[in-house]
């Protein structure tokens, strides 16, 4: 066997510590290899030490943190690397794809810029033309059009954020590819166009991938073998087939159950939903020009118009779960902020509660609020960092003037026992950062059900949970549902989730509703051709 591209031996990690507090390792005691060209998944509950092992390896820790173990590259130590050897060792030798792609990309930099920097650091005698035309060969291979050259992150939406961030990371050609969650906000076409990418490129270029992913479907579809990590440790590690189809470990068969959970589905169980709409939505259109630069405005040119959405006509009704999938970009999440009037639509009626919306004020607006709530993909961004978990919940009480301190917290604690963060009294206390990501999510579930409204705009709310607090999560939403009487606009680029939960679906693309039916028509009948691209990509755990 040929000598090991990647090696980790005894990893022993923990952050750093109060004073006197006793050592709580975040890794304990695990070691790895990889061979070059080899694809290896990492799988694992959220707080499992995964993404802590990547940055252990690439040194991106706080300094004060306490690493013990060998961590190699080509039989060369990483911890033993000058900080100069250590610069030109990121990126170059290994490659670190973040799961939030706006920690990578600076806000006041254009993507063009953001490519041209990274490669003239590591080959300064590179053109600034030399630099472009490699960077735009780079971008082609993830979906960015050059017409994006000179945009910045916030002009483009999550998902295309985060092939930007592949691309940035496979610009310099690395041999190893340290993967962390890369395509959890990514729609299974872009994520399949994505790993087939990197898995062509391992073939060809002998580079290595570590894929650290709770998906693990798609993990198996992908990666040769699998490490599977539960409370710091390596619980069971092999063949990818040999895990999925004989898992050893209690941990591993309790996520293959979790994650097969949410790929079956019973058609029998589908609810009736009464036949008057709850939501109306005609020829809503949101359209958006980016304006020439000065050179363009020189030679009389037009600013671009992206029809984000463009001319959705939707009904919802009361009781149902209706899904909106498409792939990033498509206009999803514009058109759920354009339903809540977070931005106002081109043209076009929103009807809720036989209310048109479109023609309210700022303050009519807030108010019809109450009975319409958004659940954010990521709970983390939403909740305010300095306020409680007691004060989030509690502030769109006091935003809508519902109750009085006395009253609000006697809510915040029977609904924090109702999305079973109990006992309540202990979780009112706490703050965002004290929580895990699931943990996270109920708070945000019980920030939104706190006002009693009808209709919840769920905007892919388990993407970032692994499968077994997905699974959790997804249970409680439903329990939920029947008992608050709720309507839920379900926002997921997964169709298998899609599947378990909704009972109609829209396909959407390019703005536009490209098909509509029953869950079940749409999986065992689909009539449009994206749709059925749509279904070849999505991943199914029982492939592998």
């Amino acid at each position: 066997m040929s000598e090991a591209l990647f090696c980790i031996e005894n990893l022993r990690v923990a952050y750093p510590q109060r004073h006197e507090e006793a050592i709580s390792w975040a890794v304990d005691d695990v070691s790895l290899t990889l061979q070059p060209g080899e694809r290896m998944g990492l799988v694992g509950e959220s707080g499992c030490g995964k993404s802590t092992l990547g940055r252990a390896a690439m040194r991106l820790l706080p300094s004060s943190s306490s690493v013990e173990g060998r961590v190699t590259f080509q039989g060369e130590s990483v911890f033993d690397l000058m900080p100069g050897q250590m610069r030109k060792f990121r990126g170059e030798a290994i490659a670190l794809i973040f799961q939030d792609p706006m920690t990578r990309l600076d806000p006041l930099m254009t993507i063009g810029k953001h490519c041209i920097e990274t490669l003239q650091a590591h080959s300064p005698n590179l053109s600034t033309r030399e630099a472009k035309e490699q960077a735009i060969a780079t971008l082609a291979k993830v979906n960015i059009p050059a017409s994006r050259w000179s945009q910045y992150p916030h002009e483009f939406s999550g998902g295309m954020r985060q092939r930007v961030a592949i691309a940035l990371a496979l610009l310099l050609n690395p041999k190893l590819i340290v993967a962390d969650e890369p395509t959890t906000s990514l729609d299974v076409t872009v994520s399949a166009q994505i790993l087939q990418e990197l898995t062509r490129l391992c073939s060809e270029e002998n580079m290595a991938l570590l894929l650290i992913s709770h998906d693990l479907a798609m993990v198996g579809e992908y990666c040769d073998r699998i490490g599977v990590m539960y409370q710091g440790k390596m619980v069971e590690m092999g063949a990818t087939e040999t895990v999925l189809r004989e898992p050893q470990h209690e941990y591993t068969r309790s996520l293959l159950k979790a994650a097969l959970h949410i790929q079956a589905v019973d058609e029998g169980t589908r609810e009736e939903t009464s036949q008057s709409p709850i939501l109306q939505i005609t020829e809503l259109q949101q359209h958006y020009t980016i304006e020439p630069n000065f050179l363009e405005k020189l030679w009389n040119k037009q600013g671009e118009t992206i029809k984000a959405v463009d001319g959705i006509n939707l009904e919802l009704y009361q009781g149902e779960i209706f899904g909106l999938v498409g792939e990033s970009g498509c206009g999803k999440s514009t058109l759920s902020r354009t339903i809540l009037q977070l931005i106002r639509p081109t043209s076009g009626k929103v009807e809720f509660l036989g209310q048109e919306l479109t023609t309210l004020s700022r303050p009519e607006i807030r108010a019809s609020r109450r009975q319409m709530q958004m659940i954010f993909q990521d709970p983390h961004a939403c909740l305010n960092p300095v306020m409680t978990v007691g004060q989030s919940i509690a502030d769109p009480l006091f935003i809508h003037n519902l109750a009085d301190a006395d009253k609000a917290k006697a809510q915040v604690l029977w609904m924090l026992e109702k999305v079973g963060l109990t006992p309540p009294e202990l979780f009112y206390q706490r703050y965002p950062s004290d929580l895990s990501g699931g943990q996270q999510q109920r708070v945000a579930i019980a920030r939104a059900l706190i006002t009693r409204p009808k209709l919840l705009i769920c905007d892919e709310p388990v993407s970032m949970l692994d499968a077994s607090v997905q699974s959790q999560v997804l249970d409680l939403m439903l329990e939920l549902k029947v008992e608050f009487e709720l309507t839920y606009l379900f926002i997921t680029h997964d169709l298998w989730l899609a599947r378990f939960l909704c009972d109609r679906i829209a396909v959407m693309h390019s703005g536009k509703i490209v098909e509509l039916g029953t869950t079940k028509q749409i999986f065992t009948n689909p009539q449009n051709s994206y749709t059925k691209t749509l279904l070849a990509a999505a991943p199914l755990l029982a492939r592998a």
